[in-house]
């Protein structure tokens, strides 16, 4: 028997080894009020998994609002699918009610007030990282320290290649979208170095081009009109440390040139100098940016880049980790003088659910705002912001686009159908200015579906947005 509809539930509005069956495929925990009693993740250890609270129910969630029987989960002609079996409640993806649906990974899965997510590989390596940031009684972390990143187990990989390679002098070079954190990691890696010189950073698409020069390298007095004293460049402030060159993908043509010959020769000229001045500068790089199509346009130099990019880090964007936001929200809570908070479920379906354009920045700015707005010791739902709030505001509705299990003698369709190519999604993002979700309604499909035909196609949203 069914159990009743909850409080909670009512808010808001109502075989190959890539997707092949065995433990890669599995479901991860992104959020339940009761996760202290709940696995982190559920790998798939056969092609049909059955979800409810019933005892003998493979992924078994006693959570509020989930049926004995509420779902099941089954490999079928080259797929994973997922079925409703007549919940009270409904099953959700990516805020869409649905019967049956293909399974994508990253699909967001709400089964009563329990919000997992899907994953066509790796479940089983997400299994001892609890949303609290706690660990599995006996395990360790793969990185000995996690500095100032905060996730789980993406976040870990990702820190322990920084211990690997903080020692080296090998120069970094840093791929993820703006707020992904990669500052945070730049700084880890000079923490980590054991370099006796200071960290430094510049934004260079923040100078005007022909500033840009004097900023790097400095300039001597009597250089120019106004230079009337000596300045040193951030090449020598950073001298026997680390030097982050963020936006590297905006730095102009010339400035490039000569930041190549820095990195040759170890020398710099400042501005109006005779002769070049020696640094010991390890150069860590930051862009948002697509280099590779740069350099094919001819807007960024091939041989710097092979100068720059000795060992490359890739930072997932937010929406690619959300299991780590419970974790985040808590870190900024303390952050920010109120540990004692507590996320109420409405808010953290908010925040599940919620694409996070502008990544770790923007969730940390909505955590300050409910901070500044809340009188009470429970954060609610009305404390989000407009974009948050706009989001949900067909959360829960009929999916009727989304794709079911074709006939066994129909040809399988496109891994992502309705795929509208890589022109029109160009067209349509020029259109509404980079706002995914203006395009997803225009095509009736969900943002993370249009963030993964961007990511299939190559397009990076921020060229899209002012």
């Amino acid at each position: 028997m069914a159990d009743a509809t909850t409080g909670a539930m009512q808010q808001f509005g109502g075989a190959p080894p890539s997707r092949g069956q065995g433990p890669a495929a599995g479901l991860v925990l992104l959020y339940a009020e009761e996760f202290p009693m709940l696995p982190a993740a559920w790998p798939f250890q056969q092609p049909r998994v059955v979800i409810g609270r019933d005892d003998q129910a493979d992924v078994r969630l006693p959570v509020k609002a989930v049926s004995r029987r509420h779902a099941e989960v089954f490999w079928s002609q080259g797929r994973w699918m997922i079925r409703d079996l007549g919940s009270t409640n409904g099953t959700i993806v990516d805020g869409e009610r649905v019967t049956e649906a293909e399974l994508e990974p990253m699909h967001e899965v709400r089964i009563g007030d329990a919000i997992l997510k899907f994953v066509e590989q790796d479940a089983q390596r997400h299994l001892h990282y609890r949303l609290d940031g706690s660990l599995s009684p006996g395990f360790s972390r793969l990185a000995h320290t996690a500095g100032g990143a905060v996730g789980g187990f993406q976040i870990d990989r990702i820190c322990a290649e920084i211990e690997r390679i903080a020692p080296t002098t090998l120069a970094v070079l840093l791929l993820g979208e703006s707020g992904t954190g990669k500052e945070v990691v730049a700084r880890e890696l000079h923490r980590l170095s054991g370099r006796s010189g200071a960290f430094r950073a510049l934004n260079c698409g923040a100078i005007p081009e022909n500033l840009i020069e004097s900023e790097l390298f400095g300039y001597k007095r009597g250089a120019f009109s106004g230079a009337d004293r000596d300045k040193l460049g951030i090449f020598k402030a950073a001298d026997g440390g680390t030097l982050l060159l963020d936006e590297i993908g905006d730095m102009p043509e010339q400035a490039q040139v000569k930041l190549l010959r820095v990195l040759q020769n170890r020398e710099v000229y400042p501005v109006g100098a005779t002769a070049p001045e020696h640094v010991d500068v390890r150069v860590v790089c930051a862009t948002h940016k697509d280099l590779a199509r740069l350099q094919g346009e001819g807007e960024f130099r091939r041989d710097l880049f092979g100068r720059i990019n000795e060992y490359q880090v890739s930072l997932p964007p937010l929406r690619e980790r959300k299991e780590d936001i419970y974790l985040l929200v808590r870190t900024f809570l303390a952050r920010h003088g109120r540990p004692d908070l507590v996320p109420s479920f409405p808010l953290m379906t908010g925040l599940l659910h919620y694409e996070w354009p502008y990544n770790v920045r923007e969730l940390e700015a909505c955590i300050k705002r409910c901070i500044a707005l809340t009188d009470s010791p429970i954060l609610n739902e009305q404390l989000l912001p407009d974009s948050v709030r706009d989001a949900m505001s067909d959360y829960g509705g009929a999916g009727a686009k989304r794709a079911s299990l074709p006939e066994p003698s129909a040809p399988r369709a496109a891994a992502t159908p309705g795929d509208p190519g890589a022109a029109r999604l160009r067209e349509l993002l020029e259109r509404h200015q980079g706002n995914v979700a203006a395009v997803g309604r225009e095509l009736g499909k969900a943002r993370m579906q249009i963030h993964r035909w961007m990511k299939k196609h190559g397009i990076d949203i921020n060229d899209f947005r002012a």
